[in-house]
């Protein structure tokens, strides 16, 4: 039924409005240029002959690789270029492997001072790491975003003991900055432009993140839940980031869950718990500047695709995943949004999703920027008691809408008063002893 009234509302602005324009910024990132060396074969063996304790540096050039960049079952060991920008890894002509780098099974890792890009998969992919930090580290795809380019830039999985500092994603298929299935996270002092989603936080159990630069993705930061996963997320903190102009079109492969995210949305919380939103700048995102959905929703609005075997996140995927996973909850619930600056000097949303067509038709020129699908438990009743999953405190004159959207969108509400309260500030993240310092 949602899709169906979407489509409608779709059909009707195409033929009021026609073909829209875009205006973000695009990176203006090369392809290494002159010399590129090789060191593969020796960075690789120094690498599997690491004692626990080494610090290994790169030079400064700019180093052309052929195959993955392997480190496992190694503990406390700095792998330290001389600088952003000064040490370039390059995986342009990569042949083999999934991703450009990939750290595995270890304790107290820390990656620095380095570039690394264009690699045929994930850029750095790290999992089953017990503290592991990114340092001023630049993770890109050069030349204009495309769907080719691989998923992720940064992408620490299953992992505990997260920092990601002072680091730049650009031009991911899926994420520049994510993490996922972790525990204990930092993400501070980064900045995420043209990729799908900037800064993705999944099914991650405490989480920090702060003093970023999210602008020019399609999404700016995403909390999301996914059904069929190794854990559920709880307790994640988005504060004191610049949000802005996250009108990039979506350029994710098909299937992807990302591929969900309208162009033009600046925070984006999916089927995520505890989750506390606060002084934060949030400006010019066309579509909305803040989003809390229900799974359902995802559901109910996705066209069925065939499940690719490749892409664990595929929409079909998750979709039969949440139908199977019995633990899964998918309303998104403790959700607290206070103190941010929001504006949006835009009269229309962008026009290549269909929720914009949808706000279009029921707001016209002016849409909310927060906005809830409206979409509960059915087992709190009809009338829910709205303190328990959203409260609005002290963000200016941004104005709010329920969508009412498991209802066909028949009841669309912008009375703010149902959540109008605070809640328990969320603690700090405090990351695990023993990490190595950057010095």
């Amino acid at each position: 039924m949602m899709r169906a009234f979407i489509t409608l509302a779709t059909t009707m602005m195409v033929v009021i409005l026609g073909s829209c324009g875009t205006d973000y910024e695009v990176s203006t990132s090369e392809p290494p240029q002159g010399s590129i060396q090789d060191i593969e074969k020796d960075l690789q063996s120094e690498l599997i002959l690491a004692n626990d304790g080494d610090t290994i540096d790169l030079p400064a050039g700019v180093f052309g690789f052929t195959r993955s960049i392997l480190l496992e079952g190694k503990s406390n060991i700095l792998l330290r270029g001389a600088g952003m920008d000064k040490t370039i890894l390059s995986f342009r002509n990569q042949e083999e492997g999934a991703e450009g780098m990939r750290v595995s099974n270890g304790t107290n890792i820390v990656l620095a001072d380095f570039t690394i890009q264009d690699a045929k998969g994930d850029n750095i992919k790290t999992n089953d790491i017990n503290g592991i930090s990114f340092i001023n580290i630049k993770s890109e795809w050069t030349g204009e975003p495309d769907e080719t380019n691989g998923a992720y830039s940064l992408y620490p999985v299953m992992c505990k003991n997260v920092l990601i500092d002072g680091c730049v994603a650009i031009g991911a298929s899926d994420a520049g900055i994510y993490v996922g299935q972790s525990t204990n996270v930092i993400v501070r002092n980064s900045e995420a432009y043209n990729n799908v989603a900037g800064i993705e936080i999944e099914n991650t159990v405490r989480a920090d993140v702060y003093n970023n630069s999210a602008h020019d993705n399609t999404g700016g930061i995403l909390v999301f839940d996914l059904p069929g996963l190794s854990q559920l997320g709880q307790q994640t903190r988005v504060f004191s980031n610049n949000v802005y102009r996250n009108n990039y079109t979506n350029f994710a492969p098909e299937g992807n869950i990302v591929g969900a995210v309208p162009p033009g949305t600046g925070v984006m919380i999916l089927a995520s718990k505890d989750v506390e939103i606060f002084n934060n700048e949030i400006i010019d995102n066309k579509t909305g500047s803040i989003a809390l959905i229900s799974y359902l929703f995802v559901e109910a609005t996705s066209e069925p695709v065939e499940e690719d075997e490749s892409r664990d996140l595929s929409m079909a995927g998750n979709i039969a995943a949440y139908k199977a996973d019995k633990s899964y909850d998918p309303y998104p619930s403790g959700i607290s949004i206070h103190g941010n600056k929001i504006s949006n000097g835009y009269s229309f949303p962008t026009f290549e999703n269909d929720i914009g067509y949808l706000l279009l038709f029921k707001f016209w020129a002016n849409g909310p920027e927060i906005l809830f699908d409206g979409i509960t438990d059915p087992k709190l009743g009809d009338t829910p008691d709205m303190t328990s999953i959203l409260c609005l405190k002290d963000n200016g004159e941004a104005a709010f809408a329920n969508l009412d959207a498991f209802n066909d969108f028949a009841n669309v509400s912008q009375n703010k008063q149902p959540h109008d309260c605070t809640m328990q500030p969320l603690p700090e993240v405090i990351l695990g002893e023993n990490l190595i310092a950057n010095e």
